[in-house]
């Protein structure tokens, strides 16, 4: 039924707990394929940030006869997944990241949904965002009453541009996949946005409204790649590549209101950095700013000494109020 497949590079505190998690599906119908992308931290000499030493070893007896381990050098999170796929031998394709983790009934629930439609090309589950700590729903974009069915993706993201598709909580029929050439490995943000897009466009998505996986964002947000004020060369963010659905955003007032949201919040670090202003004024010149926050239109129109010393402040504010919390705490 289910092809599990988990990139890992450099999770060693966090591997086992995902691991666990899928052995302890109580729906048993798949295989389990963990790719190690030329991990350092696997038996290392020195415990890892968390004090954790796993071996190979250790992860080949945790996989046990549900599947195996691959390990190859480091080629990055996107084409990992697809080598995942190609020796993947179930219709179903699921993902998971080696420091996220699934409840045990995650893949019962999802089998339940593929059945219920199967005219769907990709299928998602709700999910928690776990932060310092404590776990948080996600506070997707769907009616409150709203338990499942076929929705539309651009719409619903764009409500509250929380994920509706959040890669550890959703799957893919491996034709579909393999149909939209699965992830561009140049993208190294934005990878998972750009296949789900493709998908979307072409067939229904079908989403269950019950959390069943936990996104785990007490990391080290390095390991994952991600850093919020990165500056990434334009050609690996999808934000500047989303041509593909520019014929669709012309028609579509949904994916029109999503990608104008996107394109203002992501493209706002490059703006008060400063970096590669040409494209990113090029990007931002198609913009409807009646669909998006007042402010953003007066961060991307004002001079850039004025939005620097804004932010400045708004820093030094930050960092008071934090500071005064701590005191009075």
């Amino acid at each position: 039924m289910f092809s599990v497949i988990i990139p890992l590079y450099n999770k060693a505190p966090y591997i086992e707990k995902a691991i666990r998690s899928v052995a302890a599906q109580t729906c048993q119908e798949f295989e389990l394929i963990v790719i190690d992308d030329g991990s350092t931290d696997i038996a290392a000499p020195q415990p890892p940030k968390g004090g954790v030493i796993i071996s190979y070893s250790d992860i080949e007896a945790l996989i046990g006869e549900k599947g195996f381990l691959l390990k190859q050098s480091n080629s990055g999170v996107s084409n990992t997944r697809n080598i995942g796929v190609k020796l993947a031998k179930y219709d179903h394709i699921a993902f998971l990241d080696a420091d996220d983790w699934w409840e045990p009934t995650y893949l019962e629930e999802m089998k339940a949904l593929i059945t219920k439609y199967p005219e769907a090309g990709i299928y998602g589950s709700s999910y928690f965002k776990v932060k310092n700590g404590k776990h948080i729903p996600a506070n997707i974009g769907v009616e409150a009453d709203f338990e499942q069915g076929l929705i539309n993706y651009f719409q619903v993201y764009a409500k509250t541009l929380w994920m509706p598709l959040w890669t550890g909580a959703t799957i893919l029929r491996k034709d579909v996949f393999n149909e939209n050439n699965g992830f561009k490995p140049d993208l190294k943000l934005g990878e998972d946005f750009d296949l789900w897009a493709r998908v979307a466009i072409k067939y229904p998505v079908a989403f269950l409204n019950k959390p069943l996986a936990y996104y785990n964002q007490d990391v080290d947000q390095s390991s994952r790649g991600v850093v919020d004020e990165k500056i990434y060369n334009p050609s690996e963010f999808i934000t500047f590549n989303l041509d593909f659905l520019a014929e669709v955003e012309r028609i579509d007032s949904d994916v029109k209101a999503l990608l104008d949201r996107l394109r203002v919040y992501s493209l706002l670090r490059y703006r008060i950095q400063g970096k590669y202003n040409d494209m990113v004024e090029k990007v931002i010149a198609g913009v409807d700013f009646n669909s998006v926050e007042r402010k953003y239109y007066f961060y991307y129109h004002m001079p850039q000494f004025l939005l620097n010393l804004w932010f400045s402040f708004l820093k030094t504010g930050s960092r008071m109020k934090r500071l005064l919390s701590s005191v009075l705490d």
